[in-house]
């Protein structure tokens, strides 16, 4: 698993952010008020939700160390420090935001500019503002490169063969750069991620073809439940395997609990979602910005 999790490492976060960028173009010139309903306001309400849950958790370990005046004090300090695994679902809101403000400004020279960011290694000690600089070039990368990535997995399907070669060379070329010690290196890092994003686009255009692949298909619809909800299961399933089965493999007790903090989630999606808890992966109504009137003919006069 630590060799998995290595090679991993110069793709996973990148691929993830770009993917999330691929789809902006389609909603992008919306109205500020539906644009910042869908892609703020639906962040922010699971956001302090789950941030809310984790700490309800958590607090009474915390209280042991900081006392409850410093588990209100940590609780505060979440919105400004995003917390734990929740940094990105903080982070998407900043990064829809930008690129919309951004969207008349020359491409080139914002893309060039967010590369100068990544690759300058930033590092404040502020989340938000050191992942801003480390991760927006591959989100701006997704919205500005959308069709020919498009066209990219349209051409994997049809050129199973030759996806792949690409694919086994990826891997290769991958090991040697993390491997070898080169991964680290500016210029290598970004390229890394941009090249692992679309080795991540080929294999999943690959496996969509796949019956056998569905219940990856069901995960990825659903990804925001594994995002919100992994932490429980994934902390409940670590801690009973190491008190009841010290002697396992710590490779095997990790993908145990990956795969628990995957399946987990999604099974409480399942029972939830036509009850009254759904509001923990449905945003409710009164979460979501009423549509703007339209004006009568009157004061449009």
């Amino acid at each position: 698993m630590g060799t998995l999790v290595a090679f991993a490492k110069p793709f996973r976060m990148p691929d993830f952010f770009l993917i999330s960028g691929l789809f902006l173009a389609r909603v992008i010139d919306r109205p500020w008020r539906a644009y910042l309903d869908t892609k703020v306001v639906h962040f922010a309400y699971f956001y302090v939700l789950w941030v809310t849950i984790q700490f309800a958790f958590k607090a009474p370990g915390f209280a042991g160390d900081l006392g409850w005046g410093g588990v209100a004090q940590a609780y505060a300090l979440a919105f400004v420090e995003p917390f734990g695994t929740l940094w990105f679902i903080y982070l998407l809101p900043i990064f829809f935001v930008a690129t919309k403000l951004a969207r008349d400004m020359p491409q080139g020279l914002v893309w060039m500019s967010a590369a100068f960011l990544q690759m300058s290694g930033v590092d404040t000690g502020w989340t938000v503002v050191d992942e801003f600089c480390s991760r927006f070039v591959y989100f701006y990368t997704g919205y500005v490169m959308a069709p020919y990535v498009f066209d990219f997995a349209a051409t994997v399907v049809g050129n199973r063969r030759d996806a792949l070669l690409f694919l086994a060379a990826w891997a290769l070329f991958e090991a040697v750069m993390v491997f070898g010690g080169y991964s680290e290196l500016p210029v290598a890092g970004l390229g890394l991620g941009l090249l692992g994003a679309l080795a991540v686009v080929a294999a999943s255009a690959l496996l969509s073809t796949q019956g056998w692949a569905l219940p990856l298909r069901y995960a990825g619809q659903n990804s925001i439940v594994v995002y919100l909800a992994f932490f429980l299961p994934m902390a409940t399933t670590r801690a009973v395997l190491l008190k009841f089965a010290p002697g396992l493999d710590l490779g095997l007790v990790a993908l145990i609990v990956t795969a628990a903090g995957v399946v987990t989630p999604l099974l409480l999606h399942a029972l939830v979602r036509n009850t009254q808890a759904r509001f923990l992966f449905e945003r409710p109504g009164w979460a979501k910005l009423p549509p703007r009137a339209p004006q009568t003919a009157e004061a449009t006069a």
